[in-house]
């Protein structure tokens, strides 16, 4: 059984034989998995999962698809521009200082902020189509105090913190938000979990793609992707982990 892919929030899609199943993952579920050998994760095509051999995780070369609009800046990238419906610009915060400009379809705004795990946002524009939207991004983005990209890396480095609400609202400052989000992922961190890659524990939570695992007194943040690829076995292993700060007690 193999993971071969994730929804954010939600679970886990594994394959065995060609055939894909969902395997929940939202808060209280309990998961009891250890991790065997990674490899591609191949592909699914009509609901079948097609497996590849290649060890390269967790996509070949052949099978490693990215979102060409996701690289582009307003020159499209596709042999025929198709972006042509309404497309939100947004400005993100990921606790606690790092201030992100984004762009995605207007009607899957909301989505795409969980979907990265944002702790505040704002809709600032919209334009007509995804080609004016992504040159505006690209423009803020140039500057010194927007990304158009955090890694998960630095995302994990804030959970628990809270945002700095002077440089979120500085920011603003310069804008006429249209709406603004504030999200609360129900994890109720005192400390920051401990990065590692495992599929057993109790969940506490997501935050973006980012699964949260109770085990053994400490607290842990899994990059879903970090999964993808990886064969699960029914024997969780016994090997240690590193160990929060709150699993000693005061």
């Amino acid at each position: 059984m193999q993971v071969v892919g994730y929804e954010s929030g939600e679970g886990l899609y594994v394959a065995s034989g060609g055939a894909v199943e969902f395997v929940e993952a939202d808060a209280g579920t309990e998961l009891a998995y250890g991790l065997g050998d990674r490899r591609c994760a191949g592909t699914v095509h009509d609901g079948e999962h097609v497996a590849c051999d290649a060890s390269d995780a967790p996509y070949c070369d052949a099978h490693d698809s990215v979102w060409v609009c996701a690289r582009c800046t307003g020159t499209c990238l596709k042999d025929e521009m198709d972006c042509h419906e309404e497309h939100a610009l947004y400005l993100a915060a990921f606790a606690p200082d790092v201030l992100k400009v984004g762009v995605t379809r207007l009607w899957r705004l909301e989505t795409r902020l969980r979907e990265q795990g944002a702790d505040r946002a704002a809709h600032v524009r919209t334009f007509p189509d995804g080609r004016v939207a992504r040159q505006v991004e690209a423009e803020l983005a140039d500057g010194d105090d927007l990304v158009d990209r955090v890694r998960v890396p630095t995302k994990l480095a804030g959970f628990g913190r809270a945002v700095d609400e002077s440089a979120w609202e500085a920011l603003l400052d310069r804008f006429d938000p249209i709406d603004r989000f504030a999200f609360d992922y129900g994890l109720d961190l005192a400390d920051r979990p401990v990065a590692e890659t495992m599929a057993a524990g109790t969940v506490r939570g997501w935050k973006g793609r980012v699964l949260v695992l109770d085990r053994g007194g400490s607290t842990y943040g899994v990059d879903a992707r970090e999964l993808v690829g990886y064969e699960l076995t029914d024997e969780v292993p016994g090997r240690e982990l590193q160990s929060s700060l709150g699993a000693f007690g005061e």
